[in-house]
């Protein structure tokens, strides 16, 4: 590990850029988990005996490697439907990639400068603490990105059963403070300590088998989950709606005496419920009085504000008016549902002119769906990776969690095996069983464990049925949030500096 502090600057930062790309494979579709120790071990020892502005510098060079090999699926989407230049969209993803690297730099400087001695103290104590305010800050800043937080490495790990007790954060803090661990008996040349760092994993394992909700089998619902496979270049197309349509009610159709709660994906009807009040309406007229149709549709108010939206149909009996109730997304993606200066921005190109994106914000907190006599809390598509904004909607009196997205934009990348990864620690983080419909795939049905329990192959056009058992009980996560993550980090935080001073 001495070795690593000893590089020239510029060793440490290519090696430090491969590390962080390295680390990649930890999270979905690779789901090699052991590659995260591998990639935060040494971010933690190429920093030290570093200055606080080499420390930075090292930890960009491995956020560069890490956000650039995670996410230059963005790329994708800008390249396919933006209409800017490929250059251009090279220039706007390294934009995106550096901002994102600006975080773990914060981390090493912060780090560096308060600890610089290699102790115990700053590796099992400050480190987690200062990497929980730093990856706080990504998740809130400028709307947030908290897209690859390293606690989602650890669905198939060992460190599952933390999910439960303190979310995806709890995950990441202990990693990293097992890293420092393994990063400070290396150094140090305690060998014998390094036992310690298999000892962490081993003492959580257990917890992955602890039940902290009950099963209600008595309320198992059946459930379809249609999957439309709309290519994304004929979705927005006016003299494709038609067509869309029909594909959909093609598929639901042989579901109607089967299903009793059926799910269509975030803007499976690319318009305005005003302007589809009559389809609607024969939807609802097909269905029985105890089935609901959920379905993503764009909400026009009265007010000119436009929605993305869930609508919740019910049976009704013709000349019956249809009782809708809505969900309407909260946080939306800046350029693709609003454009900030728009009056500047939307001349300049089509990526800033994408459909849908002038989007109105709906309320933080919303009620439930209910459906067939089950309460649904939902999500829709990037709204599903804010663990806060989900367990602020939740209550014990829901029976499921649901999601619906349309990741056609990302296209074949492992963009949307990220998204289904994150989608699962909802589930395992409240202790709920989760539906997931989306356009183009992965439909998935997880189970309150967080394991999929049935999923659809990406770029089909089908059905995902299943029966799913709803769960009652709450989770500590679901009791307190973040509160045992901030504890943790505030105890850690002061405890090192008392150290600090005992022993400058």
């Amino acid at each position: 590990m001495s070795s690593l502090s000893q590089r020239s600057l510029w060793q440490a930062g290519l090696l430090a850029t491969l590390l962080g790309a390295v680390g990649v494979l930890a999270f979905s579709p690779y789901e090699c988990w052991p590659a995260a120790l591998l990639a935060l071990v040494g971010l933690l020892g190429l920093i030290l005996n570093r200055s606080p502005s080499q420390a930075a510098a090292i930890a960009f060079a491995w956020g560069m490697g890490f956000f650039g090999c995670g996410l230059w699926w963005i790329d994708y989407c800008i390249e396919q439907f933006g209409g800017l230049p490929g250059v251009v969209g090279v220039l706007l993803m390294l934009l995106l990639i550096a901002y994102l690297a600006l975080y773990p730099a914060l981390f090493a400087a912060l780090l560096t400068r308060g600890f610089p001695r290699p102790t115990a103290a700053r590796f099992l104590l400050a480190s987690p603490a200062l990497w929980q305010l730093t990856e706080w800050l990504r998740s809130h800043l400028l709307s947030g990105f908290p897209w690859l937080q390293w606690g989602y490495t650890q669905i198939d790990g060992p460190l599952v059963g933390l999910a439960p007790l303190g979310g995806v954060n709890l995950i990441t803090w202990v990693l990293i403070s097992l890293s420092g661990l393994g990063c400070w008996a290396w150094f140090n040349q305690r060998w014998r300590r390094l036992w310690l760092l298999p000892l962490g994993l081993l003492l959580a394992y257990p917890l992955r088998h602890y039940t902290w909700v009950q099963p209600l089998p008595e309320r198992a619902t059946t459930v379809a989950l249609v999957q439309g496979n709309i290519a994304q270049s004929l979705k927005w197309q006016p003299e494709q709606l038609q067509a869309t349509l029909q594909r959909y009610w093609q598929l639901t159709e042989p579901l109607l005496s089967q299903a009793q709660v059926i799910i269509w994906p975030e803007m499976a009807i690319p318009a305005t419920d005003h302007s589809q009040r009559a389809f609607l309406q024969q939807l609802a007229q097909r269905l029985n009085p105890h089935q609901s149709l959920i379905t993503g549709i764009s909400h026009h108010e009265s007010t000119d504000a436009y929605f993305n939206a869930l609508l919740v149909l019910t049976g009704s009996s013709a000349g019956e008016p249809t009782p809708y109730r809505y969900y309407h997304k909260h946080h939306l993606v800046p350029f693709g549902e609003f454009v900030p200066l728009a009056w500047l921005l939307r001349p300049l190109a089509p990526l800033f002119n994408l459909p849908m994106s002038s989007f109105s914000r709906g309320a933080y907190q919303q009620a439930p769906l209910l459906t067939a006599n089950r309460q649904l809390t939902p999500a829709i598509c990037y709204e599903i990776i804010l663990g806060e904004q989900i367990r602020a909607n939740f209550a014990n009196s829901i029976d499921f969690l649901l999601t619906v997205s349309n990741d056609a934009w990302f296209g074949d990348t492992h963009g949307p095996w990220q998204h289904l990864q994150m989608a699962q620690m909802r589930a395992l983080e409240l202790g709920r069983p989760l539906l997931r419909a989306t356009n183009t795939g992965i439909t998935a049905v997880v189970q309150s464990q967080g394991q999929v329990s049935a999923l659809l192959p990406q770029f089909t056009a089908g059905v995902l049925q299943a029966t799913v058992i709803p769960t009652t009980g709450l989770t500590p996560y679901a009791r307190w949030g973040n509160t045992v993550v901030w504890l943790l980090s505030t105890l850690s935080l002061i405890s090192a500096c008392c150290l600090k001073a005992l022993r400058p």
